[in-house]
């Protein structure tokens, strides 16, 4: 009897850990550009893949690049995934530009199943609305050459999509875990 019980109770966990989706990004659509100025239709684009997505700006001094790490090893402990695309979407237009973003790439040394999104700063604030980031100007001044300096306060987040554009995990992006959890919970799914 005790068997059964026991049984029972691993079923129904097992049964319990269906897919959860924290949002549908089906019916959406964001005309962004990537590093290499082609245009990229977001999530359609990617639509029967995965995406690994994180939220930066190359500006950043402190967590930005530890987001790109942490999906950096997702990828690389996956085995880069054909059926996984990676994403670091910057929601600082202005000054993360298509070459910007190229030269960013090549710093952390990344293929080509990783990609980083701009665009217009409307439809990059529609997006970033739609996903829950959210920004704010922690330090603004102008240099003595007039350049306009700022830094940001903004989400800490890693998602992923599943291949019918759903947010079916997000997790803070810049924790040392991270990694691990996004990787065993693809591995889980895929």
């Amino acid at each position: 009897m005790k068997t059964l019980y026991i049984l029972a109770l691993i079923l129904a966990t097992f049964a319990c850990q269906r897919t959860v989706i924290i949002d549908d990004l089906n019916d959406a659509s964001f005309e962004l550009l990537n590093q290499d100025s082609i245009a990229v239709t977001f999530p359609d684009d990617f639509k029967g893949k995965y995406v690994v997505m994180g939220f930066v700006y190359t500006n950043c001094p402190d967590i930005c690049p530890l987001i790109t790490q942490n999906m950096i090893k997702i990828q690389e402990e996956l085995g880069n995934p054909e059926d996984v695309q990676f994403l670091g979407f910057s929601f600082d237009p202005k000054r993360d530009t298509p070459s910007t973003l190229s030269k960013y790439k090549d710093v952390f040394n990344l293929n080509r199943n990783f990609d980083f999104l701009t665009g217009d700063s409307t439809v990059v604030s529609a997006l970033m609305d739609s996903l829950r980031v959210r920004t704010q100007i922690s330090f603004r001044t102008t240099t003595d050459a007039g350049e306009e300096l700022y830094f940001l306060n903004h989400s800490d987040k890693i998602m992923v999509l599943d291949p019918k554009s759903r947010v079916i995990i997000e997790y803070g992006g810049s924790q040392p875990m991270v990694p691990n959890l996004i990787i065993e919970d693809l591995l889980r799914i895929r």
